[in-house]
């Protein structure tokens, strides 16, 4: 089977009709299932299919059964009211870049997309939970937690998706299967905040201009090294 090439320049926004990229664009789903398909730290092939009905990708093997979605994760607040005040002050030009690399392969996940007991998918629980507020950097710290079975603001949501991290054996695991590198410390024991960490506090928004400004270069900077590793992995 010839290997799917991922553009790491496409805008997924641009084949999701006006829709939601992460259910509508094609292009999107056909790398997550290029790129999270393949071999788990444990040696187990992890393989996503794309054609089961209700699941965006689907896998069912001794390893248990998965329904994954797709989730943006790099938030640019462009149009929340609570940030409206700042993005104000942003020269369009660089809110606008800031919004395209978003929306390319690098700023996107998959996580498990069934819905248990009713109760917040992980997608959900980002953007619903105030200590979070949709930001990538805070969810991997709530992550990390997790598998060193420490407190945090998500642990219930993520202790209902247990299998699924379980997959990953450690946080190491977790962060080189989903090419996370780059948020990360060389050792893996440190999340590399967009904005500095004393602790979850609610709403971790940037609070004026010159945070939002040092918000947006660290995120650019992460999804321009991501998008790259991506890049050099697919080649590979």
């Amino acid at each position: 089977m010839e290997k799917e090439i991922i553009d790491i320049t496409f805008d997924v926004r641009t084949d999701s009709n006006g829709k939601d990229p992460d259910s509508a664009s094609k292009t999107l789903k056909k790398y997550h299932k290029t790129l999270w398909s393949k071999k788990l730290p444990n040696g187990e092939d992890f393989i996503l299919l794309d054609n089961v009905k209700g699941a965006y990708l689907y896998h069912k093997s001794d390893l248990g059964e998965f329904w994954l979605s797709s989730d943006s994760v790099i938030h640019t607040y462009r149009f929340w009211k609570k940030t409206q005040h700042i993005i104000n002050q942003v020269p369009k030009e660089e809110i606008e870049y800031f919004y395209y690399l978003a929306y390319t392969i690098g700023g996107s996940m998959i996580f498990p997309g069934n819905r248990i007991n009713g109760l917040h998918t992980m997608n959900q629980e980002r953007g619903m939970n105030s200590y979070i507020n949709d930001r990538m950097d805070l969810t991997l710290e709530c992550i990390k937690r997790f598998y060193c079975n420490e407190d945090n603001p998500i642990f219930n949501t993520i202790k209902r998706y247990e299998q699924f991290f379980n997959l990953f054996v450690n946080f190491k695991g977790y962060c080189e299967y989903f090419l996370l590198h780059d948020m990360v410390s060389d050792d893996f024991t440190e999340v590399q905040f967009f904005l500095p960490f004393e602790g979850f506090i609610k709403n971790p928004l940037p609070k004026n201009i010159d945070e939002y400004n040092v918000y947006k270069k660290n995120n650019i900077e992460f999804l321009n090294k991501r998008n790259n590793r991506i890049k050099e992995y697919n080649n590979i």
